[in-house]
């Protein structure tokens, strides 16, 4: 992959996720896992989040629904945060987090909907 390709990547993961969160996921890089992240940056946040068919807003409402489903409460966690920078409102939020516990299972909705609840509560937004 290029050079532009990384730097859109890194723009685009900065922009949805916070400074913050790519400095202490940055922090982290060592010889083992450099090139998963410089891939992780240029695969899906910068040839993936880069495309222009979706707005990012709807990127993070689909991630929120994919990441609920597959129950991966640290990354759902992040991705509520990304999905409050894109613009989702708290309402866009639930609504598709209720739409994952009719698809994908009530006990996905359940622990969706707790960790959405935490960083919500986190974040001083009270739902």
């Amino acid at each position: 992959m290029s050079e532009d390709l990384y730097a859109k990547g890194m723009a685009i993961r900065r922009k949805v996720l916070g400074d913050a969160y790519v400095d202490k996921a940055l922090e982290g890089v060592n010889d083992f896992n450099r090139d998963f992240q410089r891939l992780l940056t240029e695969y899906c946040w910068g040839a993936l989040w880069g495309r222009e068919a979706l707005s990012h807003k709807q990127r993070s409402l689909n991630n929120l629904c994919l990441l609920a489903a597959l129950n991966r409460s640290e990354e759902l966690a992040s991705h509520v945060r990304g999905a409050l920078r894109n613009g989702c409102s708290v309402d866009e939020i639930r609504e598709t987090l209720l739409q994952v516990a009719v698809y994908a299972g009530v006990p996905a909705g359940v622990e969706a909907f707790r960790v959405a609840g935490r960083v919500l509560a986190e974040e001083g937004i009270q739902p």
